[in-house]
Order: C-alpha cells, then structure tokens, then sequence
C-alpha cells in the first residue's frame, strides 16, 4: 500500500494525503499540508488548489 493518496471526489477535487512535493512547471514549489485538495474543475482562483467555487457547476464522477 501507498504512503499517498489520491482520493478523486466526485463532482469534485482531488484529495492527496501524505507527504508529497508539488511543483510547477518550472520545478518551484507549493507550500502544502499533509492533506490537500487540488482543482480539477478549472474554476478556482486558488489553482491549483481547491477554493470549492465548483459546487453546483461540476459533474465528474468517474471509477476505476
């Protein structure tokens, strides 16, 4: 089992728990907690993180 998790929330962001290292694409990178939440629908005007503005304006609910 993983020491990280992606949890990938329906109608949602995604949800990483562990100790990660986010960067962008010039390798800086973000401050982050040991649980985050990323962006995944376009919206936030905290990318890439979550700021929740996708309530009501998402539909996503993919499986595995």
């Amino acid at each position: 089992m993983s020491d990280v998790v992606i949890k990938v929330n329906d109608n949602g962001p995604l949800r990483i728990t562990g100790k990660v290292e986010l960067v962008d694409a010039e390798g800086n990178g973000f401050e982050t907690k040991e649980t985050f939440i990323l962006c995944r629908c376009g919206l936030s005007g905290q990318k890439p993180f979550c700021d929740l503005t996708h309530k009501g304006k998402f539909e996503s609910a993919p499986r595995a």
